[in-house]
């Protein structure tokens, strides 16, 4: 597996900076490769904003997963441009500022937004399929203590991940999903499982069309 690409080239100082933020805001971070960004990702986006009753979604694009292969990852200023043209939303902020910080690890993404922005609360923001890997995620466990977690469901990503080693090992933790808008307000370990509207696009899927 090749290392992440920290490639910036074409990328503005604004994109490459942290959000700014003022206390009290409602945030979640949403990350992932984006490569090609596709309307589940805009679902997933749209689901937690109106059901988390947020005021902003980070839309982080990475340099890259460290648990997938990079050979077919599109440099990132064109996944930040597609990104952008996905979500119109103005609440929906798409930045690379883990490009900037050189982070590989969401773990350290959440130590560095904590840091550096106290007195805005953040929710971390995935689709299901992401919760059935997520125990394999360096420091799974530090991102679940540090800020609450919403997980939207993704086509035929509902039952597996909440048995999976994470779910389980978090099962306790879990609100209802009736109290999804609360989330933000409670001290981590909290998550929420939401589910509504799915898309069946997956990245993966995309590529292979393309390369087709």
């Amino acid at each position: 597996m090749s290392s992440p690409r920290f490639g910036t080239e074409g990328l503005t100082k604004a994109e490459l900076s942290i959000p700014p933020v003022v206390p009290g805001l409602r945030i979640g971070l949403f990350g992932g490769s984006f490569n090609p960004a596709h309307e589940g990702h805009l679902l997933v986006a749209e689901t937690a904003l109106r059901r988390l009753e947020l005021d902003r979604i980070w839309w982080m694009v990475s340099p890259g997963n460290p648990l997938k292969d990079h050979r077919n990852l599109r440099p990132l200023a064109e996944r930040i441009e597609q990104s952008r043209a996905l979500a119109e939303d103005p609440r929906i902020v798409v930045t690379a500022f883990e490009a900037a910080h050189q982070i590989r690890y969401s773990a350290d993404t959440v130590r560095l937004v904590k840091r550096r922005c106290t007195g805005a609360r953040f929710v971390w923001v995935m689709g299901a399929d992401s919760l059935a890997g997520f125990h394999r995620w360096q420091d799974w466990r530090a991102i679940a203590s540090a800020m609450p977690i919403a997980v939207v469901d993704r086509p035929g990503s509902t039952l597996a991940p909440l048995s999976s080693r994470a779910g389980r090992a978090l099962s306790r933790y879990r609100l209802p999903e009736g109290e999804a808008q609360r989330l933000a307000f409670k001290p981590p370990p909290a998550w929420v499982f939401l589910h509504g509207p799915r898309s069946r696009l997956s990245s993966t899927l995309l590529r292979a069309s393309a390369s087709s």
